[in-house]
């Protein structure tokens, strides 16, 4: 169950920076059709640590993307666009990164990585639905990635382990995209399950569902400022965490303590230090979350939460002024229990732990507030936590 707070634009153009599009495709072929669907996901706790072998608490949502159709009697792969007038096309063993509808290349790259995986597959059709807000960091290119995946296997008859999935999307992203990308929002989408939240080890590969508190709810602003991470700040981030693991002589910031980085502070530069800090404090704040989650703590894990903004803000740089408002207005709203970005950054929304029965006045208020202080707006979504890929 999603409900809308407040209305989105009538008319939303497509960002191509990003994987997702929120996008109907009009199927033209007569084939039995399919559908397999696939969840967008927000990140609880765990910040850019999947790619430095860390910890993650995230959660599916009940909003995604869904694709529709069937075989196709020639090799040929067709994804039809009406809402954006817009469609793409390739042969299917012809494939590469097209450079006008790059929203394309996330179901491209899927294909492209299952033929070189040894999974035979054939032409067809697919009309592309999604629900998930554009740019909001909701992991929609992972989404699109993963209800792909779900979608051949369906149509091919393909034996595919779920972890084994997750890790063929986001070797599309990687390498067909463009965008290094951790394991999480595949992960997320993968192996959600309904009122349960997701707890992902990166190094070991390991996924474990945990169960919600009951009496809260997500509330996901999206701050209207697009997030899309095929631009440099990624990557660049990504860069400055491996130099901080290789200052302090470890694999990965994983196995860096904060009294550790601490005692090593004078012998890094800032900018190394903050990063560094940021990713080592949310694998703290995971563990944390982790033991609060099983004794069904909201109250502690939310303000977890906003320990985890701050830090985004002051650390790891990867917020923005209108990121900052929204957690500053969650902190001021009763029945807020804690809030932060969710995703990347850079841009995109945040997810704010909030009591059930008040959540219809804090999403009404966020809204208010938010104009009244920036002069924009927001767009509010209640959502439930959701299970994954089907």
């Amino acid at each position: 169950m999603v409900r809308f707070v407040s209305a989105a634009p009538k008319h939303v153009k497509e960002d191509h920076s990003l994987g997702c599009a929120e996008v109907k495709f009009t199927l033209k072929t007569r084939v039995q059709k399919i559908s397999a669907h696939a969840p967008g996901r927000v990140e609880l706790l765990g910040n850019h640590t999947d790619y430095n072998e860390g910890f993650v608490l995230s959660a599916a949502i009940d909003r995604g993307v869904t694709l529709t159709g069937g075989r196709a009697e020639s090799n040929d792969i067709k994804l039809h666009s009406a809402t954006m007038d817009s469609s793409a096309q390739s042969e299917i063993n012809k494939l590469k990164p097209d450079k006008t509808d790059t929203w394309a290349n996330y179901v491209f790259g899927v294909v492209d990585c299952l033929q070189r995986d040894g999974y035979k597959l054939g032409g067809f059709e697919a009309d592309i639905e999604s629900d998930l807000p554009l740019g909001a960091g909701l992991s929609s290119s992972a989404a699109l990635e993963v209800a792909t995946a779900t979608f051949l296997k369906k149509l091919f008859g393909l034996k595919i382990e779920p972890l084994h999935l997750a890790k063929l999307c986001r070797k599309a992203e990687n390498e067909f995209v463009g965008v290094n990308c951790g394991l999480l929002d595949q992960v997320s989408s993968t192996f959600g399950k309904k009122n349960h939240a997701i707890f992902l080890d990166c190094r070991k590969e390991t996924v474990e569902n945990v169960p919600f508190p009951g009496n809260v709810e997500l509330l996901i602003t999206h701050s209207g400022v697009k997030h899309a991470l095929v631009g440099g700040e990624y990557n660049e981030r990504r860069e400055q965490c491996f130099e901080a693991a290789k200052r302090l002589g470890a694999v990965a910031l994983r196995d860096v303590t904060s009294k550790q980085l601490n005692a090593a502070r004078e012998t890094l530069p800032d900018l190394v230090y903050r990063r560094a800090m940021h990713v080592v404090g949310e694998n703290e704040r995971v563990q944390h979350g982790l033991e609060f989650l099983l004794r069904g703590d909201a109250k502690a894990f939310g303000d977890l939460m906003f320990e985890s903004h701050e830090s985004s803000r002051v650390n790891f740089e990867n917020s923005t002024p209108q990121l900052d408002a929204l957690v500053a207005i969650a902190r001021e709203e009763p029945g807020v229990l804690g809030s932060r970005l969710t995703g990347g950054g850079f841009g995109g929304a945040t997810v704010s732990l909030i009591e059930r029965d008040a959540a219809e006045r804090i999403s009404a208020n966020f809204a208010q507030k938010y104009r009244e202080r920036t002069k924009h707006e927001c767009q509010t979504y209640l959502c439930e936590i959701a299970d994954g890929a089907h």
